[in-house]
């Protein structure tokens, strides 16, 4: 029978300093792009329309690649995805900053999405896997999420210096930067990790499923555009409903499947996906909005615009943090429901104070609310959908809920620019008083898409007794702060 050797890493704290390094890699990406959107379209002749392919050509590929990245993750080792995600996030990096056509941006967004693919359920296995599940996960958890936090902060903050004083092709040297930095000190850090005990790599599994995933974010993503009614959204959503059905009968037949269906029978694998889904359609979506509003309809520059982030986001990072506590005093149930509140009642009140004319004192009380939720509610649903889920298949587990959180976010961008778009009319774009309005409704319905999550998160199992209690008799010092922490984990090739 084929057994696993077990050892621990000796620098457990750096390595998880490294692992939370790349989740604000990830991080800073996404907010840097959105505060440098205006000079790209400018400089590069984006339309109005075209604009929104920057992000959306990243969600298309990070999204549609996820199931193969977690899948791969497990069959060919955590670190060698890791390392391969940064080689594909600062390559395409280079590519971008040196594109002098639109289309050449686009492409290379494409590949930093695939970068990001195989390296957000690398991270975040290795974190499942190196931390015993309960109270060390939780606070490990909370470090991984609180650099979240921290990459939102400094994307932010960067994004709009850089932009101003370097042009926006600085924003895409920050990820050279940052990837190769962090691909030096994992070759080295980083332990040698287990690959699951699997017959064969489901190659039919693989192409089956990424390509309906792509398929299906890509429609998300195109209809707003090419209207929904239009034979390029109808035929590509045709296609991934039937590329899905192929999957899905692929998987449930295979010895070996890329998603083992079986996961699914955990409900907090299902339920907690749908959390991320949620998530990222009403929270995750909502940033381009508030860019909007800055920037459009108050006439803020970038860097003005990078420094209005930084209040929101900084109570992201608070809210990350104290995650991992919350979770040891609650659990991850009841803290993502106190957090959803918390999150429901800033965007709320965030929709009866915004206006055209609102201060950014106004505004700020209601972002802080909004925005403390959040950050709780991003380092929860991760250890809510990974609970119950075997170390073998933590890379397809994390890649399944990463997934729910990049088809999210395109989803809710796609839905909510419509909503936007339909109140605000037909001149809503450039008109700061409809733009306003659009951006209102948005709002309203994004506190909608919050109360749901709220009632989707009901459904998860709910802690045991004994969960709860040993939880609450833990020892309350961080994980980071010394290396020997106590874990059990696979680390060498199974022989």
């Amino acid at each position: 029978m084929p057994t696993s050797v077990q050892a621990k890493p000796r620098r457990l704290g750096a390595i998880l300093g490294l692992l939370a390094f790349a989740q604000m890699i990830i991080a800073i990406d996404y907010n840097i792009m959105f505060v440098a959107l205006p000079d790209i379209g400018s400089d590069l002749g984006f339309s109005a329309q075209n604009l929104q392919w920057v992000i959306s050509a990243y969600s298309v590929a990070f999204g549609g690649f996820l199931l193969l990245g977690g899948r791969a993750t497990d069959l060919f080792g955590r670190k060698n995805m890791f390392l391969f995600g940064l080689f594909l996030y600062a390559a395409s990096s280079i590519a971008g900053g040196l594109a002098t056509d639109s289309w050449l941006l686009v492409a290379a967004r494409v590949v930093q999405g695939l970068g990001g693919a195989f390296l957000a359920p690398a991270t975040l296995s290795l974190v499942t896997t190196l931390f015993a599940e309960g109270t060390e996960r939780n606070r490990a958890l909370a470090v991984w999420g609180g650099a979240g936090g921290f990459g939102m902060v400094l994307g932010a903050i960067l994004g709009g210096i850089l932009t101003d004083a370097l042009g926006w092709q600085a924003v895409m040297w920050v990820n050279v930067l940052c990837a190769g930095a962090a691909m030096a000190y994992g070759l080295t850090a980083l332990p040698t990790t287990a690959k699951a005990n699997a017959t064969g790599f489901d190659l039919p599994g693989a192409v089956t499923g990424t390509v309906a995933s792509t398929l299906l974010v890509f429609t998300l993503v195109n209809g707003p555009e090419a209207g929904w009614g239009s034979a390029t959204t109808v035929g590509s959503l045709i296609a991934a409903v039937v590329m899905f059905a192929i999957f899905l009968t692929i998987e449930s037949k295979t010895r070996a499947p890329m998603m083992p269906l079986r996961l699914f029978s955990n409900r907090n694998v299902s339920v907690g996906t749908t959390i991320t889904f949620l998530f990222m359609a009403t929270f995750g979506a909502y940033a381009y909005f508030l860019t909007q509003y800055w920037q459009v309809v108050q006439g803020y520059s970038a860097w003005a615009t990078g420094f209005a982030f930084l209040l929101p986001s900084g109570c992201v990072l608070i809210g990350t943090v104290a995650a991992g506590k919350l979770m040891n005093s609650y659990g991850a149930r009841k803290t993502l429901l106190i957090a959803l509140t918390v999150g429901l009642v800033g965007t709320v009140a965030l929709a009866l104070t915004l206006t055209q004319d609102s201060s950014y004192a106004v505004i700020a009380a209601p972002l802080v609310v909004l925005s403390l939720g959040q950050g709780v509610i991003f380092t929860a649903m991760f250890a809510a959908s990974t609970t119950g889920v075997a170390n073998e298949d933590q890379g397809i587990g994390s890649g399944i809920a990463t997934t729910g959180q990049q088809i999210g976010g395109a989803v809710g961008l796609a839905v909510l620019i419509a909503i936007a778009a339909s109140a605000a009319g037909g001149d809503g774009a450039t008109d700061p008083a409809k733009l306003t309005d659009g951006i209102l409704t948005a709002t309203w319905a994004t506190a909608a898409g919050i109360a749901l999550t709220f009632l989707a998160t009901l459904a998860l199992k709910k802690p045991s007794a004994t969960q709860v209690a040993e939880a609450a008799a833990a020892p309350a010092e961080p994980a980071a702060a010394a290396d020997p922490i106590t874990v059990t984990a696979p680390v060498t090739e199974r022989v």
